[in-house]
């Protein structure tokens, strides 16, 4: 268990960075490894980048709800 001067310390970007995991974790918004089920093409790019770019904004709004 972590003291409390140590909870203190943490920076408010760290705070976040869990924040975001966890949120991105419980609605499964974080698809894990590179898969393909038989029949289907692998994401696309386009899909990737779009992905990336949801989770920039929820970091970006995660950011905003520690601060």
């Amino acid at each position: 268990m972590e003291s409390p001067i140590a909870n203190a310390a943490r920076l408010p970007q760290d705070i976040a960075l869990d924040l975001l995991k966890f949120i991105a974790t419980a609605t499964n918004a974080v698809k894990g490894g590179n898969s393909t089920t038989a029949g289907f093409a692998p994401p696309s790019a386009a899909k990737s980048d779009d992905q990336v770019a949801q989770l920039l904004d929820l970091y970006a709004r995660c950011r905003e709800a520690v601060e």
